[in-house]
This record gives structure tokens, sequence and C-alpha cells, in this order.
């Protein structure tokens, strides 16, 4: 006789866990089978490794670079003084497992069965894990995302690597970093290595880097890694990559409006997007009941699959947004509305950050998308370079630029390139949620000496 749950959660990422606790909390039966480890990619080989690192690559730049004008120091060797990349690697490890024994902890105060293995959705309301055979009312799709690689020639050569390398164990150590990729997690590793004092080459198809954000973005952290000494190419479309002989490197062949150019280096990183995880993750006649799209899972306004009883949230789903608070807050909204509590969260207005130096932070509309979708916007923007805690930490290029409705001037978009942008844009979406004016904002006293000063309208 097969195990009954109320929900069967496959993946046990943020949105996976999540899902499984909110059940649990509504006093239901869960299951949740993860093949790998808790906490997803986002907790083991994504957004806190890798601020983890950032931090500490930070802290190096900081005393080399900054110190001395400071007047801090450490001692006569200061401006040589050395780093430890795997003492770097396992304080990112360090954190990683105080949260996951946080999260098994959560899970088992909240009675959820938690198995480890690859869940086989066989039919509607059952799942295989490895012998065992489970049965729920409801299944919940969470198996998350993989870095994705686009076919390049050369890819299976050593040292050519995704973000799941670099950010496993002890990580990838190398002189020159050449990386495939000017969105987020390219920027972001970027930051990292010149930190370190490493060469570092962005190789980006697109005009602009972060070409999904407000192109002022783009445009200025160009401007700023620039400064530090990364070489960027931005229109360049990577035709192969080539190991040199005698051990010197990698080979990088690409193409841009100057024509074909080569740049050479000791690690490439692809990082050009990622991929849903639901390859092999179902019978073949439910994986075509489930119309996927590149493996995508499509669903409705309640996160149901074209299978009623199958549901799925986070970065599978087709068309979503792959950031894990976004994925969470589905999870939420999912559960209740499959339990009849409600929704939880309203995810019309999803922040997004970018921690760069100086950090990137946005919620809502820009100008160029309010236009496209016949919105007329009045953009107001406050520069941070008069703001008195900017100077402070020696901040460079920044700005706050609140997006408003002309008509009635409510605030429909919110984008930042500051000190502290991540912790601002919360505040930020609420005011977009919340529906305030440019007013109402302006009755708002901010605290001094902060950077959330320049959020003044």
């Amino acid at each position: 006789m097969p195990d009954l749950f109320d929900l069967i959660v496959i993946g046990g990422g943020p949105a996976g866990y999540t899902a499984a606790l909110e059940a649990a909390s509504l006093s239901r039966s869960v299951l949740l089978i993860e093949r790998d480890q808790l906490g997803g990619t986002c907790l083991n080989r994504g957004c806190i490794p890798t601020k983890a690192l950032l931090r500490s690559a930070g802290l190096y730049r900081e005393l080399r670079e900054e110190g001395a004008s400071l007047g801090v120091t450490a001692g006569e060797n200061a401006p040589t003084v050395p780093y430890d990349f795997s003492a770097m690697h396992a304080h990112a490890t360090e954190v990683r497992n105080t949260l996951r024994s946080g999260i098994e902890g959560l899970l088992r105060r909240g009675k959820v069965e938690v198995v480890t293995g690859s869940g086989l959705v066989q039919d509607a309301h059952t799942v295989q894990v490895g012998d065992r055979i489970v049965t729920g009312q409801h299944i919940l799709l969470a198996m998350g995302s993989q870095p994705a690689c686009p076919p390049i020639p050369g890819l299976e050569n050593p040292g050519v690597v995704t973000s799941d390398e670099m950010l496993t164990g002890e990580g990838v150590d190398c002189r020159h970093l050449i990386l495939i990729g000017g969105g987020v997690i390219g920027v972001e590793f970027a930051q990292i290595y010149r930190d370190l004092g490493k060469e570092v080459t962005i190789l980006e198809a697109m005009p602009r880097l972060l070409p999904t954000l407000d192109r002022e973005f783009g445009q200025s952290l160009q401007m700023n890694l620039k400064k530090r000494g990364c070489e960027i190419f931005t229109g360049a479309m990577v035709q192969g990559i080539e190991a040199v002989a005698d051990g010197g490197g990698l080979c990088c062949t690409f193409a841009d409006k100057k024509g074909t150019q080569q740049v050479t280096g000791d690690c490439v990183l692809v990082c050009t997007g990622r991929r849903p995880c639901t390859k092999g993750a179902f019978a073949p006649a439910v994986e075509e009941a489930l119309h996927l799209q590149r493996g995508f899972v499509p669903v409705n306004e309640r996160y149901e699959t074209a299978v009623p009883s199958i549901l799925a949230v986070g970065d599978l789903i087709l068309g979503g947004i792959q950031l894990a608070h976004a994925a969470e807050a589905q999870a939420k909204n999912a559960v209740r509305l499959l339990f009849g509590t409600g929704p939880a969260k309203n995810c019309t207005i999803i922040p997004s950050c970018v921690f760069t130096q100086p950090e990137i932070a946005c919620a809502g509309l820009t100008a160029d998308e309010a236009k496209e979708q016949g919105i007329d916007v009045i953009v107001r923007k406050n520069l941070t370079s008069a703001n008195g805690k900017a100077l402070i930490e020696g901040a460079g290029r920044g700005f706050i630029k609140l997006v408003y409705h002309k008509e009635d001037e409510v605030l429909v978009g919110a984008h930042l390139l500051c000190p502290h942008a991540g912790e601002m844009i919360g505040t930020l979406t609420a005011c977009i949620n919340a529906g305030l004016t440019r007013t109402q904002m302006e009755t708002t006293v901010f605290p001094h000496p902060t950077v959330s000063e320049t959020m003044i309208p």
C-alpha cells in the first residue's frame, strides 16, 4: 500500500521547503523529496556563498586599496597583505552549514518527512523515489534550475566552468577569469575576482551589461568595472574556446563590431542563464500532459499545471522570475490557495538586487517599460555624490531613480545604484504596492546620515 500524504513536494530549495513548512503549519501531512542538499541552489551554489565571497573579497580590496587613506593598516606589509582563497570558501561553507541546519530543524519541528532521492512523477497523484511509491492528494514541483550553457565549441575543455564549480568546495582560483555573460551572475563574479586583484574579462552578447534591467545600470556599472581594471566587450558573440598549447590557458574567440577577436585566460566561467531541472522528472504520459516548453512548466494564476493536482512554483515556471524570494512567495501563495486560506504575498512587484559595488536594486517599471505600455511617467533622479553616508563609504557613481505615473504621481518604479540599495528596495517595493504618491513620500522624514535620504522625491 503506497504512503499517503496531503502534499508531496519535489525539491528542497527556497520554494520547496517554504511550501512544505506552510502546508505543515496548516496541519497537513507533507513529504519533501530532495535529491541533493536542502536549501537548493540559493543556499548551496548561489545567493548565499556568492555573498559570503563578495564580503571577503570586498574586505580585502578595502584594506588593500582604501585602508591607508582611512587610517587603517595591517602593519608594514598592508599594501601587499595576502588573502587565503581556501579560508574564504571555508567561511562560505560555514555559513551554508549553519543555515542548512536551521532549515532541517524547522522541517523536523514541523513534522515534515524528508526523503533524499530523485522524485519521478508517475501520474497525477503518484511519485516514485528510489524503491518507494508515495501518493499525494497534491504534488508541488519545486525542482529549481541549473546553469544553461550555449552550444559553444570547446565547452568541454578543462578550466571551462559554471557557477556550480565556482561555488563548490574550494572554488576555482585563477589569474585571469573570462566571463561569458554579463548578467547578474557574471558581474557579481567579476566583482569578486577583480576585488582579489585578478584580471577579469567580460564577454556580453547584448549591447550592455545587465541587459534586462534599467539601461543606466549597465552603463554605470560598466564604467565602474572598467575604472577598476576589468576588460569588457559588449555585443560580443563567442565563437569557440580552445586550449592553448603547453599549458597556456584557454583562448576565447569572439566577434564584435570590431571584427573577430581573441582573449586568453586560465579560467572561463559560462554564466549565460539557467534552465529548469525537469529533465527525467516525469513519466512520459505526465510530461506530455504538462505541455512543457523547453523544460519550463506552464501554470495558471493558482500555480496549477495542465494536470490540476500538480502545481509548480519557482525557477521552473514558464515566464517566471528566477529569484529565491519570488519562489518563496509563490510557494506560500500556492499552498494557501490550495488549502483555502487565501494568498499570502503580492507577487505583482518583485524586487531584484545585484550585489556589486555599489549595489544595484530595482522594483516595478522602468521609464522605457512604461513607455512601451503606453503609460506616461515622470522620473525623479537624485545622485548620491552629495550624500554624506555614501561619501563616507567611498561610493563612486550612484543614484536613486523614482518613476511616477504622470497623472496622479503614484510611484510605479524604483531603481537604485548606491550603497545599501538591497536593503532599501524592500521599503520602496512596499510603497509601490501601497500606491503611495510623490506627495505622500515627500512627507516622510528620513534619518541622517543615511543613503536613504537620497530617496526624498
